[in-house]
């Protein structure tokens, strides 16, 4: 079944979600589901039978710029799915990415893990003077040993 991306006016997603929804429970639309991912700002990812769904549960609602006509790939919505869970095994000296929180995307090298907590003592790469942070190990990403 196709998904496709409706435009959504700016930090109004999740009402365009309800909005949708609503609608499609009102017409009898057969709408699958409806997402938003945070990490994508402005969408609103519906899951339809044809294009024609879409814009019946969307038509004449405020918070909505556009449909995009062409259905979105799912591998390119898979990889907001791929978590990165306390279960992967970081060793001190690492190299690793953080993908949430204030730093999200720097690079950091691992100091110290302490595996009762869940937590890496961190230092940033890309800093002129390294400073010690302290993280939960489910905001890392491995990039190199």
């Amino acid at each position: 079944m196709p998904i496709f991306a409706v435009r959504s006016v700016g930090k109004k997603e999740k009402n365009l979600m309800e909005v949708i929804e609503h609608n499609a429970k009102a017409k009898k639309v057969p709408i699958k589901s409806i997402l938003f991912i945070p990490e994508i700002k402005g969408y609103v990812f519906v899951e339809a039978e044809n294009f024609d769904d879409v814009k019946a549960v969307s038509s004449n609602v405020p918070m909505m710029r556009g449909i995009l006509e062409k259905p979105v790939k799912r591998e390119e919505l898979e990889k907001f799915f791929q978590t990165t869970t306390a279960l992967q095994k970081f060793e001190i000296g690492d190299i690793v990415e953080i993908v949430g929180g204030p730093f999200k995307r720097e690079k950091a090298k691992i100091i110290s893990i302490d595996e009762t907590k869940q937590e890496a003592k961190i230092e940033l790469i890309d800093i002129s003077m390294p400073i010690p942070i302290t993280i939960k190990l489910d905001l890392l990403r491995r990039i190199k040993e």
